[in-house]
């Protein structure tokens, strides 16, 4: 059997390495009652100051909407979480990331681009976001042995309570293209809130 957090981890490096980012990442481990161990993993900065914080763990097991009558456990989609973040790590970002990446085993979610995990809390200490917009992010799908679908790893953008509202509202593309109107650096952990019209 495949040792799937291996595959994830030797993909990352791989993927980092060529980005520039050779060196071995700074890892946190985080576990909640209950549930086994998610790794933080953080890869930079690269050249442009930009910190990768991913998570390992959430693919061990294949996410499934416990609501469902049938249930793939073998064949349902895997994933990790990736927050890319300019300047130095801010504490109690790594605990943000696992709780997103136990979401599937402690709360039955299913991680999927344009979902909105509200963790109606800072998402480090002092910040002004509270949530995070999942997106594709840059980095390829893992392949995995067949029959086992390949790992995706979707970018986690932190937004404000206003900003999840806004999703809510009118959706995650519309979102997206606020950003790009305001001339939104997502990637700055001190930005200021769109204000979408």
């Amino acid at each position: 059997m495949i040792d799937v957090l291996a595959a994830v981890r030797a993909h990352l490096r791989e993927h980092f390495a060529r980005t520039g980012v050779t060196a071995d990442p700074d890892e946190a481990s985080v576990t909640f009652l209950g549930t086994e161990r998610i790794d933080v993993l953080r890869f930079g900065p690269d050249d442009a100051g930009i910190s990768h914080y991913v998570s390992l763990g959430c693919s061990r097991h294949p996410m499934f909407d416990p609501t469902e009558m049938v249930t793939d456990a073998l064949h349902g989609p895997r994933a990790e979480v990736v927050v890319a973040l300019r300047g130095p790590s801010p504490a109690g970002l790594a605990r943000s990331v696992a709780i997103v990446a136990a979401a599937p085993a402690v709360e039955g979610l299913v991680l999927e681009p344009d979902a909105l995990i509200d963790l109606e809390s800072p998402l480090w200490e002092a910040a002004s976001f509270t949530a995070f917009l999942l997106g594709r992010s840059d980095i390829d799908d893992i392949p995995l042995t067949p029959p086992l679908p390949p790992v995706s790893v979707l970018s986690a953008s932190p937004i404000t309570a206003t900003e999840a509202a806004w999703v809510r509202l009118k959706g995650a593309d519309a979102m997206r293209e606020a950003w790009l109107q305001d001339g939104v650096d997502v990637v700055d952990p001190a930005r200021s809130a769109a204000r979408p019209s």
